[in-house]
């Protein structure tokens, strides 16, 4: 019975390995056939330069053996974009030694010619809300429907306002599912799973709306 379990448990993770193989490799082709239509490029290697170019971005200067993969790149509707699968790792240890658990996200990237401040808006949730007792303030714009379903940090008050106008904080609330990061040159929106290919097109559309919603005042300052 030992030998016959032992079996059927090889069974199982051959059927899971193949699945996951047949299951990437339809990920990669449908992300390369976006890209044709698109008219951008598409690389399926992992790249370990795109997370140490933008870890200034909190999501991508975590864990170990970070590298995006399944890269679409290039200038879509006039701006330059990057839109890619994020992995790395974290480690647990037990008496059994040590257990790698291993994370995917998706990344949406667009860069602006302007270097900018940090500001994080996020959905509002359990955590923010512990990390604002512990003194990490949300900035309050000015919708209180706003602030209380997302999360906005940044240094620079001003800038913070500047960019939460009555424009983006009504699309975000039409979008609730994005979270917005913008630090240096660029605007990115995180998610905490890898999106399916059909939502690849959709979020690059949703960032390049953002972008739009920016004052324009913003790109014509100086120092």
């Amino acid at each position: 019975m030992e030998f016959l379990f032992f079996a059927a448990l090889v069974v199982v993770a051959i059927i899971g390995s193949i699945y996951s193989m047949v299951a990437a490799r339809k990920r990669r082709e449908g992300l390369f056939e976006l890209a044709v239509r698109l008219n951008l490029d598409f690389d399926a290697g992992e790249d370990g330069n795109i997370p140490a170019r933008f870890e200034f971005l909190k999501q991508l200067d975590e864990g170990d053996n970070r590298y995006a993969t399944n890269i679409i790149s290039g200038t879509y509707q006039q701006y330059q974009v990057l839109a890619f699968d994020y992995h790395y790792e974290t480690h647990t240890y037990d008496k059994n030694g040590r257990h790698t658990q291993h994370h995917w996200f998706s990344f949406f990237i667009l860069t602006m010619p302007m270097v900018f401040p940090d500001l994080t808006i996020r959905r509002e949730n359990f955590f923010t809300r512990v990390a604002e007792v512990f003194g990490y303030q949300d900035i309050k714009l000015e919708s209180a429907e706003f602030s209380k379903a997302f999360c906005v940090r940044s240094p620079d008050k001003k800038f913070a306002y500047d960019v939460g106008n009555a424009r983006l904080m009504e699309y975000l609330l039409a979008n609730r599912d994005l979270s917005l990061e913008i630090e240096n040159e660029v605007i990115a929106l995180v998610f905490d799973t890898r999106l399916a290919v059909e939502q690849f097109e959709t979020n690059l559309q949703r960032l390049v709306e953002i972008r739009s919603r920016l004052p324009g005042y913003l790109f014509t300052q100086t120092a």
